[in-house]
C-alpha cells in the first residue's frame, strides 16, 4: 500500500493527462460533487484513427448539497456509463429533510433517548455536523451532547477544513463567518472520541446524546457496539442518513427486522428507526436524468451501479418521458463500440 501511495500525485479537475506509453489515450477528471475529491472520469483514446471518449459518472452528487459543488456537466462522449443508485426515486427537498430531522430529534429528546447515526467517515459525517450546526444557530436544536465516535471521520473533517476553498462557496462562507473557517469547531458541545476506551464510556450516558459512528451501513466499525448497547430500548433512535445496500445490516434494520445477531449474541430490536434519504450524497432520479440529457450528440448510454429495480425504473423513465434508450449491462458482459 505504501508503495502504491508513493506513486500518487494530486491532479486538478479539468486537467488532462496521458495514460500508458503509446500516447493514444488520456484521462480527465471533473468534479462529481459526491464527496471531497470525487470525480467523473473521461477516457479519450484513438482507435483506427478515430478519437473516441468513454465517460464514467462515478457517484454523482446532488445539485443541492451542502459543502459540495454541483456535478460538472460533460460536453463530449461516445459512450456514457452512469450510476443509478437512486434511479427509482426522488429525494425530499433540503428544507423538508431538515424539518423532519428537527422533529424526530425533538421527539427523541422529549423521550429522554439516545440518537445513533451510522455514518460514512467521508462526506456524510461532515454534512450531518453542518446541518446540526445550522439547527443550533437557528435555535431549533435541543442541548444535545454530540459525539463523533470515529477516528477516521475526525481526521477527514480536518481535511475538509483544509479544503474549504474548493467546497461550495456559500457553505464555506457560513463556516468562516460562524467559526473562523473550521468545521470541527463549528458545533458547540461536539466531542471527539478517539480511543476504544472513550467509545465504551459512552455506554454510561443515559440520555441526551447524539452518537455519530461508522460504518454507514452498519457492516463494521463502532456503530455495531452502540447498537448492541442501545437498539433494544424503545426510547432510543437509530437514524439512517444514506442508502443501505441489500444484504447489509443497515438494510435489514430498515426493512424492519425484530432481532439481529451482534458479537455472537441475539439482540432484540425495539428502538425507533428512521431513514432520511434527503441526506443522501447521490443524485436522485430527476437529477440523474438532467445530467445525462445535458450530454450532447446522443451518446450510447449504459446504466450501472444500482440495484436492478432502480436501473430498470430509470431506464423506463428515460424512455417514456424523453425517448432516450439505455442499456443495463449484466455481470461479465463485454460491450463493444
Amino acid at each position: 500500500m505504501e508503495k502504491a501511495l508513493s506513486l500518487i500525485k494530486p491532479l486538478r479537475y479539468g486537467e488532462r493527462f496521458p495514460v500508458g506509453k503509446t500516447g493514444k489515450a488520456s484521462v480527465c477528471f471533473t468534479d462529481a460533487g459526491h464527496i471531497l475529491g470525487s470525480a467523473i472520469t473521461s477516457l479519450t483514446f484513438k482507435e483506427d484513427g478515430e478519437e473516441k471518449t468513454l465517460v464514467f459518472s462515478g457517484d454523482l452528487g446532488k445539485k443541492v448539497s451542502v459543502l459540495m459543488n454541483e456535478p460538472a456537466l460533460v460536453n463530449k462522449a461516445d459512450v456514457v456509463l452512469m450510476e443509478g443508485t437512486y434511479g427509482n426515486r426522488c429525494h425530499l427537498n433540503q428544507r423538508e429533510t431538515i424539518d423532519e430531522l428537527e422533529q424526530i430529534l425533538k421527539e427523541t429528546w422529549e423521550a429522554k433517548g439516545i440518537v445513533m447515526i451510522p455514518s460514512f467517515a467521508v462526506g456524510r459525517t461532515q454534512e450531518i455536523i453542518f446541518h446540526l450546526v445550522l439547527l443550533h444557530y437557528e435555535g431549533r436544536l435541543d442541548p444535545w451532547q454530540v459525539f463523533l465516535d470515529s477516528p477516521m471521520a475526525i481526521k477527514v473533517t480536518d481535511i475538509y477544513d483544509e479544503c474549504l476553498s474548493v467546497l461550495d462557496r456559500e457553505d464555506a462562507a457560513k463556516i468562516r463567518e460562524m467559526h473562523k473557517g473550521s468545521l470541527k469547531g463549528f458545533l458547540p458541545r461536539l466531542n471527539y472520541v478517539h480511543s476504544p476506551e472513550e467509545s465504551m464510556a459512552l455506554n454510561d450516558i443515559p440520555d441526551g446524546a447524539i452518537i455519530i459512528a461508522d460504518s454507514g451501513m452498519c457492516t463494521g466499525g463502532r456503530i455495531r457496539h452502540h447498537l448492541k448497547q442501545r437498539v433494544w430500548d424503545p426510547k432510543n433512535l437509530l437514524l439512517f442518513v444514506g442508502f443501505q445496500a441489500a444484504g447489509t445490516l443497515g438494510r435489514i434494520l430498515v426493512d424492519g427486522v425484530k432481532k439481529i445477531r451482534l458479537f455472537g449474541e441475539d439482540t432484540v430490536v425495539k428502538s425507533r428507526i428512521e431513514t432520511l434519504n434527503g441526506f443522501s450524497a447521490h443524485a436522485d432520479q430527476a437529477e440523474l436524468i438532467e445530467w445525462l440529457m445535458a450530454i450532447p450528440d446522443n451518446p450510447r448510454r449504459m446504466l450501472v451501479h444500482g440495484e436492478l429495480s432502480s436501473l430498470d425504473a430509470l431506464s423506463m423513465k428515460l424512455w417514456e418521458d424523453h425517448k432516450i434508450t439505455t442499456e443495463i449491462p449484466y455481470p461479465g458482459q463485454q460491450m463493444y463500440f
